[in-house]
């Protein structure tokens, strides 16, 4: 039985998604560890992507194969009832058997809040970047068009080792500000290790004046990590969506 569902956490404390040897404390781990609790079978649970350490999601797609069939509904809420209070999932249903949260996937929804604002948001810090100054949001809005499409994006990657290419293509990358509150929304086929803070950290330098808007297509040239921007806190990314 294949079983779909959501995936909501904050990663505040969390080591990213991906179960490690090192720690227990990943988000693939402590969902691994509540549905074998549940069901009483050893499970490897299949994420849509795997985020950094202090990323948030609203929407991560996972699946579950289980040996024997469960009813959905009570399976959801003893998940639920087993899990830490910030992950949960939501949204389960059976699948056919082919299916793959994440070669499945077709485009996922990244987004990026920074408060630009000089006053703190105190219930919020969790999942903001606190920056507290003003950026040049339509210098942005152009080095984002550059980034936009399909290239090559190993000078936007922390990974030096990537076991696959790293062409990707973004679909789009918006920006609105509201309330001193800045929102950049990354929609991709695909994204790198740490790419979608990479290109944010790439952006505000933009926005602070310190990086030519012409600098973006520089790094597409000479693929180095180096000369892209610096990379973005983490607590300010979340997984909004995986679309299939």
């Amino acid at each position: 039985m294949n079983i779909r569902f959501i995936v909501q956490y904050d990663g505040t404390r969390y080591e990213g998604w991906q179960r490690q040897v090192r720690t227990k404390e990943t988000i693939q781990g402590k969902l691994e560890q509540a549905i074998a609790q549940v069901t009483g079978e050893t499970v490897q649970i299949q994420g849509a992507g795997r985020t950094d350490a202090g990323v948030h999601s609203r929407g991560q797609t996972a699946n579950v194969r289980l040996k024997k069939k469960v009813d959905i509904l009570q399976f959801e809420d003893r998940v639920n009832r087993a899990l830490p209070s910030d992950i949960a999932i939501l949204d389960s249903r059976k699948v056919p058997d082919n299916f793959h949260s994440r070669f499945g996937a077709r485009s996922k929804l990244y987004v990026y809040r920074i408060r630009t604002g000089s006053h703190k948001d105190v219930f919020h810090r969790r999942f903001i970047w606190q920056y507290g100054e003003k950026l040049d949001i339509k210098a942005m809005t152009k080095a984002a068009m550059l980034m936009e499409g399909t290239h090559d994006f190993r000078g936007f990657t922390s990974n030096k080792k990537m076991k696959t290419g790293t062409e990707r293509t973004v679909y789009s990358i918006t920006m609105e500000e509201s309330d001193d509150l800045l929102t950049l929304s990354f929609t991709g086929d695909g994204f790198l290790t740490n790419m979608v803070r990479i290109m944010t950290g790439t952006l505000v330098e933009v926005g602070e004046g310190k990086r030519s808007i012409q600098s973006v297509e520089n790094v597409f040239i000479t693929g180095i990590r180096a000369d892209a921007g610096f990379t973005a806190p983490p607590e300010g990314l979340t997984l909004e969506k995986v679309m299939y």
